[in-house]
């Protein structure tokens, strides 16, 4: 890993989605193949960052029916190999071990289906067909560029599997605007970093809400804190949080991104106005909010996946370059 380069990175993005959204436009290698599987059920595997996006995408098939279940690869107890099942592994090296042990039960059944960005790794080698994430070389080694493309990639495959798809997709439309969205944040970020830097820095740590719907941005932004300026950092459903994550309000220096558009927004901002924590909003404009970070379609769900959880890289980058690993004072 060289967090160094994670800007660089970051700067990528843009290309990356404009890219991908062409080659969705075309189809993507391997797609063509998968209805001769005849699946009626799909698990999916994953870890990290793969699983956050992989759940965002079952959700959605979810509620129109389809039978998707997300797992975490690293669990011992997997469905057995089936006729109608299909396996999805994601994994953006090809590499994760706990992606690679999990395969093992589901190699030479026909039905094993790798989404990559290596398709020459070990898991694309293991799988049936592959999937590429086309998301290019992320020279820092962090999941930024791959996290995005797993939306849209895993949405084209599960829809090629099962024959149906939701309403909201991850399609090439999404994908162009969340590039200029994504392009527009990184314009703007001089403008509106040195204020969330500031609010969001305590030695307690970051916190990070999002609706279940996108519940990926919040677990992203708490996990790229984490790994480039290794700060501490959680993240929370924002139902969920009055739940699990209320009591600290309590106790700590409270700071919190709020990834708005939960029908749960008023019941946790309510809780934090009571007891003085403090918050930035990104999306939409929020009562109590120190800052707002807006950008264009950012109501949309699918363009705020894409996009929003930049705000969060472009934090963990700031701290990164300022204090280096570790939490700032």
């Amino acid at each position: 890993m060289d967090t160094a380069a994670f800007r660089a990175d970051l700067e990528l993005i843009p290309t990356t989605l404009e890219q991908l959204a062409d080659a969705l436009d075309s189809g993507l290698s391997g797609l063509e193949r998968l209805p001769m599987l005849a699946a009626s059920r799909v698990l999916v595997l994953g870890m990290g960052s793969s699983r956050y996006a992989a759940d965002v995408v079952a959700r959605r098939y979810r509620s129109v029916g389809a039978n998707v279940v997300v797992e975490l690869a690293s669990a011992e107890l997997l469905p057995p190999a089936a006729p109608d099942l299909a396996v999805v592994a994601v994994s953006a090296t090809g590499g994760s071990v706990e992606v690679l042990r999990a395969v093992e039960r589901y190699r030479g059944t026909g039905r094993l289906v790798a989404v990559t960005n290596r398709p020459d790794s070990e898991l694309g080698r293991a799988a049936d067909i592959v999937v590429p994430l086309l998301a290019g070389v992320e020279a820092s080694g962090v999941a930024c560029r791959t996290f995005r493309a797993t939306f849209a990639v895993l949405d084209a495959v599960l829809e090629e599997l099962l024959g149906t798809a939701p309403p909201e997709r991850f399609g090439a439309a999404a994908v162009r605007a969340a590039a200029s969205a994504n392009s527009r944040l990184l314009d703007t970020v001089d403008e509106w970093m040195p204020q969330l830097a500031d609010l969001l820095a305590t030695p307690t740590g970051t916190w990070a809400l999002a609706p279940a719907e996108r519940a990926s941005s919040a677990q992203q932004s708490a996990l790229m804190i984490r790994e480039v300026p290794r700060r501490g950092a959680f993240a929370s459903e924002t139902g969920d949080w009055s739940h699990v994550d209320v009591y600290l309000t309590k106790t700590q220096d409270y700071r919190a991104l709020v990834f708005a558009g939960s029908a749960w927004d008023a019941q946790a901002l309510d809780w934090m106005a009571q007891r003085g924590s403090r918050f930035a909003a990104v999306g939409r404009d929020l009562p109590g909010a120190e800052q707002v970070i807006r950008f264009d379609g950012d109501e949309d769900d699918s363009i705020a996946a894409l996009s929003e959880l930049l705000v969060a890289e472009l934090v963990a980058d700031h701290w990164l370059r300022a204090f280096g690993e570790g939490a700032p004072a």
